[in-house]
């Protein structure tokens, strides 16, 4: 049989309640075999934000991608000036979407890391769409580590600036 040992943390304040459902059926908490910190759903940091005003990207430039209007966030200042710089070491789902004002070829759409490309997300000379997005797992060490989105277009052109065409996102999957 095991048992559950509540140790005081170094101010020697706090507490920590567990409560029983309040329901007829059982519950079960499975704590890792690991140390470190473990998260709930309510600590977990997440963000989405999109553009409300569009943006001219001049032909063959990489540029960075900017994202002002905030639909949610709950990461405690983590995102800043279209950068997410987490605090909390571990592995975060990054989502990003540019839809471009007319349909066009050669469209890159990147995740960059600390300033250098990381994960490209689209590479497409197609020009049959001018919505491009893409996803991608990423590692933070929770202290230096940020992301940011950029893009480069063959011809010059303006981002098409909705909650649902040009969007940056990203939340906490698993702690490290």
């Amino acid at each position: 049989m095991s048992t559950a040992i509540l140790k005081g943390n170094a101010s020697g304040t706090g507490s920590m309640t567990l409560e029983s459902p309040n329901t007829n059926s059982n519950r079960t908490v499975t704590v890792p075999d690991v140390d470190g910190q473990m998260m709930v759903s309510g600590a977990m940091p997440a963000f989405s934000y999109y553009q409300s005003v569009a943006q001219t990207l001049s032909a063959n430039t990489v540029t960075k991608i900017t994202f002002t209007t905030s639909e949610f966030d709950t990461t405690g200042g983590m995102y800043a000036s279209s950068r997410f710089t987490p605090t909390i070491a571990g592995y975060y789902q990054i989502t990003a979407g540019v839809n471009l004002s007319t349909i066009s070829a050669g469209i890159v759409l990147d995740i960059y890391k600390n300033g250098g490309s990381f994960k490209r997300l689209t590479n497409d000379g197609s020009g049959v769409s001018s919505q491009r997005s893409g996803t991608s797992l990423i590692y933070f060490n929770g202290s230096t580590d940020y992301v940011e989105i950029y893009a480069a277009f063959g011809v010059g052109q303006n981002t098409f600036a909705a909650q649902n065409s040009t969007y940056f996102q990203g939340s906490l999957v698993r702690a490290a």
